[in-house]
């Protein structure tokens, strides 16, 4: 069923089109990955959905009940309020259920029996059920540990907190609200890898539906079913997550390239056949052109005419000098910053021609141990030792190193003086920087931009060991796919923090975990990774083998169980039946005028109705667990 359907959206701005014509539906429990370069209104239809404006033409159809969440719905208003506090205002509709209650509980106590606030009072504890008001302070405090919080985090005020930690806990409470249909902006920005993690679990059990718009393709891939990509002015959908919706991408495209190739060689061989008319210039032969004008007109009517790629970023990394074998050497290094320790006993070697990626924690200081390498930071201990002939190209997450006062082109020309003003601007050329974009201030730029500028002049330094502290947060999703590109051309180092996974996938040839107490390396690329860290909460093979019984012990065993379970399976539809039964007889009750006028038998008796409508729940549970197995 459709919570939510557009017909023939079209959006623009007085100088620019945005999509026009859109026609898609929203289903009840769709995951959908909202896809597309920057600039070209992912959030504006974010916007047009949550009715903050109005579109060029057409609309939007909302169903009547749908609960639309968006993160800047649930932005902090108290500072002095504490973080755990502020992700309970997720549930302030339950905590005014509650508060309600404990009035009428005093109320009841104080003044006794009386028909209206017992009949206010189990509908608000229907409510206060429906809506898991027995776990919602469990929930928020599990929901605030996922996203990365530690337990003495909870406790601080939301005005200590950081920028990226004051997103998360309005992801939180965006996450834990009662919305039908989420808007997630870019979810995973300011997560680790863990609380990325937890993020793909959490919405794998959600029950309503999302639009996420995000460049993280591998959690796309985890976390959403559809894929609607904003291009070329057209808002298309495809079944399945990004890498499928790029598959199917690319069969439409060939199907279309070779309808369009079919159809011009036609109307080519329609417009042979009307010179040649033309040429007999008789009265019948103008019928003939005539008719096969129209046979031309028709074709063209319905003629999908190929759209042509986007500028996209195309590159290539290269190393002026060939540095020696053993690039990097670090021995016991240690950061301690305001007497807490971030990491000791970090051991690495990186050898010529390898890309290792640098896993761990927030906060573990992977960036840390970077600006040590790159001597922007001094260690506590141990020590570090660049190869012979390593120049270092390196990318800092904050892309601080550039001049906001300088025009891009200024920016890389002061850099490298020896080039000519032409192939400056032939090389910001590639990095889409074209015509007066290039007199545009650096302090101006989008993020996006002063990467590409911050990328550009590591790429013209030729350096032969590229050090890059998460070059893909601000880039879209074909800008990234050439930086991957262009890295597994590079023929020199690479040592990288990232926690873009498939990034990591494309890439690593190794991977090295930092923790506080040191380091531990994985060959390979990050599934390798993931998998080899969850082998260790399994049992090995060899122990499986030894606890394995025979196949007639094993059949035994599993017809036991199979007993057991139709066993227990009948002992619960009886006692499911049973407590059915007394709630039935304790409601028949309560509505007794007798029973009414005794507020202690009233009061006894309603807390034993929510007793057995607990024990109710909690026995479906088991049923349907029992009816899976």
């Amino acid at each position: 069923m459709a919570i939510l359907t557009a017909q023939n959206l079209t959006m623009g701005f007085s100088d620019k089109l945005l999509f026009d014509g859109a026609s898609f539906e929203i289903g009840a429990n769709d995951r959908v990955g909202l896809v597309g370069a920057n600039g070209v209104g992912k959030t504006t239809l974010f916007k047009l959905i949550l009715n903050e404006l109005l579109p060029s033409g057409g609309g939007i159809a909302r169903a009547r009940e749908l609960r639309i969440g968006y993160m800047e719905q649930y932005s902090c208003e108290d500072s002095a309020r504490s973080v755990y506090d502020e992700a309970l205002l997720a549930f302030a509709d339950v905590i005014k259920i509650e508060d309600e209650l404990e009035e009428i509980r005093v109320k009841l106590e104080r003044l006794g029996a009386d028909d209206t606030l017992i009949s206010r009072q189990a509908y608000l504890t229907d409510e206060f059920t429906r809506r898991e008001g027995l776990t919602f302070r469990a929930r928020t405090r599990s929901a605030l540990i996922g996203l990365g919080f530690s337990e003495a985090e909870l406790s601080l005020p939301v005005g200590a907190i950081s920028g990226g930690q004051n997103s998360k806990l309005n992801l939180c409470k965006l996450l834990l609200s009662d919305s039908s249909l989420m808007l997630l902006d870019e979810p995973t920005n300011h997560l680790d890898i863990d609380s990325v993690r937890w993020l793909e679990d959490f919405l794998s059990k959600y029950r309503g539906a999302f639009i996420i718009i995000s460049h993280d393709r591998y959690f796309l891939d985890r976390a959403t079913n559809r894929t609607m990509e904003i291009e070329h002015g057209h808002i298309s959908v495809t079944d399945g997550g990004y890498s499928r919706h790029l598959e199917l991408k690319a069969e439409r495209q060939i199907f279309i390239e070779r309808e369009y190739e079919k159809a011009s060689a036609e109307i080519k061989r329609i417009e042979g056949i009307i010179e040649q008319q033309k040429r007999f210039n008789r009265e019948r032969n103008y019928i003939t052109i005539a008719s096969k004008q129209k046979q031309i007109d028709r074709i063209k009517q319905t003629l999908v005419v190929p759209e042509r790629e986007n500028a996209a970023l195309k590159f290539t990394f290269s190393a002026k000098v060939v540095s020696g074998n053993e690039v990097l050497e670090v021995s016991s290094l240690a950061k301690i910053f305001d007497g807490r320790t971030l990491f000791r006993n970090a051991d690495m070697l990186i050898e010529r021609g390898e890309r290792v990626f640098l896993l761990g924690s927030n906060g573990v200081g992977k960036s840390t141990l970077l600006k040590i390498i790159n001597r922007k930071l001094r260690q506590d201990d141990g020590s570090f030792r660049l190869g012979a002939g390593v120049k270092i190209g390196y990318f800092d997450q904050t892309i601080s190193n550039l001049n906001d006062s300088n025009t891009v082109l200024d920016e890389i020309w002061n850099a490298y003086r020896s080039m000519t003003e032409t192939e400056v601007r032939k090389a910001l050329a590639v990095f889409l920087f074209k015509g007066d974009s290039v007199y545009k201030k650096v302090g101006e730029l989008s993020g996006g931009e002063r990467a590409r500028t911050a990328l550009l002049k590591i790429m013209l330094s030729g350096a032969n060991f590229l050090v890059l502290d998460e070059p893909t947060n601000h880039l879209d999703i074909s800008s990234r796919e050439a930086l991957e590109n262009a890295l597994l051309g590079y023929d020199g180092t690479l040592l990288a923090v990232s926690h873009d996974r498939y990034f990591i996938n494309k890439l690593a040839s190794r991977i090295i975990f930092l923790s506080e107490n040191g380091t531990e390396t994985f060959p390979g690329n990050y599934d390798y990774y993931f998998e080899r860290q969850s082998q260790r909460e399994k049992p090995s093979e060899r122990e499986k083998e030894e606890k394995k019984p025979n196949d007639y012990k094993l059949r035994k065993e599993l017809e036991s169980r199979e007993r057991k379970r139709r066993t227990q399976m009948a002992k619960t539809e009886n006692d499911i039946e049973a407590l059915e039964t007394g709630i039935s007889e304790i409601t028949e009750k309560l509505s007794e005028p007798e029973t009414a006028a005794d507020y202690e038998t009233v009061l006894t008796l309603t807390e034993e109705l929510t007793r057995k409508k607990q024990e109710l729940d909690a026995l479906y549970s088991l049923w349907e667990e029992l009816a899976a197995e």
